[in-house]
């Protein structure tokens, strides 16, 4: 299918709206590049969706610019944005078939009908739809429900495929799945996505880059990997993932809990602290155990061993890390 050409770049410049004295969007400047997967993630209220929306055209706002591929489309109604939207809720036409639903989009814009029935036979091959493309969406399951979405918004060959936390309802394994199948597609088709969600491990999973937003504020974008190694802030090492935070004169060691080392491991650190055991847990792939350290709860995530397994709560214990697992951050 040929739409890894027409995915575009995205620059959004010092965007600004309020409702009423809220901020909801504090100068977001973001530079999305074409063909990127871009996850827009934070907690409710943070400012993701609205972005979303200022993108689509689906809100206006009061300053700032958003360019597509150098143009501005401030001024363009939605319908001239070539902009494929994806929603939680799905919003399919119940009554419609599938092969009816993925169409609508093409038949609105007056496509030839014969180029309409190859881009729909070409999408639904591409999500694994085929054998269902005379079933209404009553007849689906959630996962088929959410792939058909997903057509439609592909068939339109979008310059920008904004998805607005489209995994949310469904259940855990089958959410996994469905990400899955994102990564796939996302590399099939080259599509510039932005992606909205709340949920940290799948904008990890999904993302080239996140954009982490706080208070109607881009706070850090990065790599998944940047973001959870080179967090720029305490709330960064908060937010994605698990972070310890060691008092040491008078400031703060920031360290991961796969980082912090107990037992055995320990001759490998280059520093090593004392504290109590309050839980050892265990977690499958190893052990979680948490320590009392001058005050501070600790977790370290440690490989399974007898040693491990013997500890009670209440023991002092010797525990460490490496100066070089250390991240360096500032205070928020």
């Amino acid at each position: 299918m040929n739409i890894s050409a027409l995915g575009k770049a995205v620059s959004i410049q010092s965007l600004g709206k309020s409702y009423g004295s809220t901020r909801a969007l504090d100068g977001v400047s973001l530079n999305i590049a074409a063909g990127e997967f871009c996850t827009l993630l934070g907690a409710s209220g943070s400012g993701k969706t609205t972005l979303l929306k200022t993108i689509a055209g689906f809100e206006t706002y009061e300053t700032g610019q958003i360019l597509v591929d150098g143009v501005d489309v401030g001024p363009m109604p939605v319908s001239k944005r070539n902009i494929g939207m994806v929603f939680q809720n799905y919003a399919l036409f119940p009554h419609m078939s599938v092969r009816r639903n993925v169409a609508f989009g093409l038949e609105m814009r007056r496509l030839a009908a014969k180029e309409i029935e190859n881009r729909v036979d070409e999408v639904l091959a591409l999500v694994d739809l085929t054998a269902y493309a005379e079933r209404l969406p009553r007849q689906l399951s959630g996962g088929q429900q959410q792939r058909v979405a997903l057509a439609r918004a592909l068939v339109i060959r979008p310059d920008i495929l904004l998805m607005d936390e489209p995994l949310g309802a469904l259940d855990k394994n089958l959410r996994q799945s469905i990400q899955l199948e994102l990564k796939r597609l996302h590399a099939a088709v080259g599509a510039t996505v932005v992606y909205v969600t709340h949920d940290q491990e799948e904008a990890l999973f999904l993302s080239d880059r996140i954009a982490l937003m706080d208070k109607g504020r881009i706070v850090q974008a990065s790599t998944p990997r940047g973001l959870y190694e080179k967090p720029a802030n305490r709330f960064v090492a908060s937010f994605l993932g698990e972070c310890n935070f060691i008092p040491s004169d008078g400031q703060e060691i920031a360290i991961r809990p796969e980082k912090l080392r107990v037992g055995r491991d320990l001759p490998g650190c280059d520093k090593k602290l004392e504290g109590h055991v309050t839980a050892v847990n265990f977690i499958g792939r190893g052990f979680r155990v948490m320590l009392d350290h001058r005050g501070a709860e600790l977790a370290a995530e440690v490989d399974a061993s007898d040693e491990i397994a013997a500890l009670r709560v209440g023991t002092p214990v010797a525990f460490g890390f490496r100066s070089t697992d250390a991240m360096d951050i500032a205070s928020i």
